[in-house]
This record gives structure tokens, sequence and C-alpha cells, in this order.
């Protein structure tokens, strides 16, 4: 299969929901082939598309923003479009990828189901998938699927939690999206630490779809429903933050001990300011470079990545090492 390089420079469009076409010269240069998502070997430069979430999220926008960067470094041209939880919108963007003639395609999956398909179409049009930040629930279709460690890092937050609750007292919880597994890994991974400590009463869960807005919307509701809770954990920092707020608002902050997940610049400036008690981080800067270097391996070498699935441990970050947070979501000893 013959694969157009497209030379001109495109800008990293991390806010756009879709991707816009790619210019380039009539140039054209022979690409790796094979029925299985492309041969690798012999690529030099070309296109690779990258489809985040939503960019409004700092998460999926570094993971875009770094990934773009990561590629141009290697000679790439780069776009970056958004899906927004949408598989509709997903299979459009991967149409675009395919017709654009990527080189490869690096993309957060929108659904661990739903997304199947899509990535299956771009495989059999000869480009390599590779996913990050969330897993789909079929092995041996992507060449590589790069995710933080959503077990470990729930158990890392949640101890961390518990110490801060003391032990006892009332809790909510602020579940994300149900659709992308990574929200029901965390939860498990709460609950079974927490689970261990039997004064620990959880009275009410919401779900707020990783959104800062529905956080504060459904921790509003779950504060009116238990005015007296002492806790809140929640699956990501933007539903953390959004809580935050409603608590503030309520003038109900003080004594609700708040836990996050991601290591957002907000939560880290949230934690500074003593009104989160600390995030888990979640090393998006770095799996979205080293997928990017996997990429390249296989398309320049035919290299395949060693294992598909992989996982890459969180850290817990509170006012004891919030300084070493250095660039968004970089943590830096």
């Amino acid at each position: 299969m013959e694969r157009r390089h497209f030379l001109s420079a495109l800008g990293i469009g991390a806010a756009a929901a879709g991707l816009a076409a790619c210019g380039g010269s009539d140039d054209s240069a022979s690409g790796g082939s094979s029925d299985d998502g492309g041969g690798g070997g012999g690529v030099d430069g070309g296109l690779i598309t990258i489809i985040v979430n939503d960019p409004s999220n700092p998460y999926w926008k570094t993971e875009g923003d770094v990934a773009a960067a990561k590629a141009e470094e290697l000679g790439y041209t780069t776009t970056v479009g958004a899906h927004k939880g949408d598989t509709n919108t997903e299979n459009t963007l991967v149409d675009t990828a395919i017709s654009n003639q990527s080189v490869a395609l690096i993309m957060d999956p929108a659904n661990a189901d739903g997304s199947i398909g899509t990535i299956k179409k771009a495989i059999q049009a000869d480009i390599p998938v590779f996913l990050i930040n969330a897993e789909i629930n079929e092995a041996g279709v992507a060449k590589a699927q790069l995710v933080s460690n959503n077990a470990q890092g729930a158990a890392l937050g949640a101890q961390e939690w518990v110490e801060r609750m003391g032990g006892s007292g009332t809790y909510v919880e602020l579940f994300g999206l149900p659709s992308d597994n990574n929200a029901q890994t965390r939860s498990n991974g709460f609950t079974t630490t927490i689970s261990q400590y039997p004064d620990l009463e959880k009275v009410g869960e919401e779900v707020a779809d990783w959104d800062r807005t529905k956080g504060h919307d459904k921790a509003q509701s779950l504060l009116q429903a238990h005015p007296d809770i002492d806790g809140l954990i929640s699956g990501n920092d933007e539903m953390a933050l959004g809580a935050i707020a409603a608590f503030k608002e309520a003038g109900a902050l003080e004594g609700i001990v708040v836990g996050g997940f991601d290591g957002s610049p907000d939560a880290v400036e949230a934690i500074k300011n003593g009104e989160l008690a600390y995030t888990v981080l979640q090393p998006v800067a770095q799996f979205a470079e080293l997928v990017i270097e996997m990429a390249d391996d296989f398309l320049r070498n035919g290299t395949e990545p060693e294992e598909e699935k992989q996982a890459l441990d969180c850290i817990l970050i509170t006012e004891d090492n919030v300084d070493k947070m250095t660039a968004p979501f970089t943590y830096t000893e």
C-alpha cells in the first residue's frame, strides 16, 4: 500500500472537535504494508493522527499536546482531534485519518466496547493503532494499550484518604464515565481499601462523567441529602474540584476530606491552597511520549511492542511533595 507523506506543517489543534483536512505535496513514498494494521519498517515521516477525548479537560489536552510534540520532534506531521466521548464522532475522525493516509493512529478510545469496530476499520486500512489512557475490551487488536495503573493508583489514593478521615465517618463518592473501564477500576480500588475500615460508611454515590460542572451539581445534591458528611472521594480531579466549589458555596468545605485523581494543574493548586487533600498523578505526559516512541519504532523498524497492555504506576501527590510537580502532569524527583 502506498502512503502519501504529508510534508506541510500542521498546527496542534488540541481544542478542535474534528480533524482538519491535511494539505501536502504530491511527493509520495512507500510505507510498510500488511493485513494486520501496518507491517512497519521503512517509513520515514508522514502524518500521525492523534485522537483524544476532550481537550477542555487539562488531562486530555496534555495527552494530545505531548504526543503531538513528540511526534513532530521525530519528524512526523500531526493532527489532533477530539471525540468528547461520542463513538460516532470518533468514527468520523478515524474516517478522516484513513482518507488523509495517516501512517499511524494514536487514540484514547471513547468506549471500551463501542470503539473496537472503529479501531478495526483503521487496521483494515493498514494503519497501525496505538491506544493510550483507556483500554478496550478486546486484546490483539491494537499494537499497544498504554494506561495508568488505575488499581494501584486507586489503592494509593484511598489509603491516604482513609488516613485523612481518621478511619471513621460518613462519605460520598463521585463516579466517572461508566463507558470508561477506568471509572469502575478506580471505584473498585476505593472500595477494596475502604471496606477494611468498618467505621467508614458510604452514604451516597453519583455519576459525574469526569466533568467538573457535573461534579459540582452532583456534589451539591449529595450535600443536600447528607449535610453531615465527613468526606468525598472522587474518580478524577475535575469532579473533585467541582465538588470543592459546591462545598465552598454552601460554606461546608471545612471539615470535609476531598480526594482526587489525575494530578491536574488545578488540583495541584487546590492542594497548595489546602482545599484538596491529595491527588493521584497519572503519568499521562510520560505515556503520551512513550506511545509515540513505540509507534515510531514500529514504523521505522517494524518493532512490535513487547507487550500489548502496559500499565504505568501512579504517584500520590500531597502537600509534602506537591512542589515536585514541575510541569502539567509531570513529577520530577
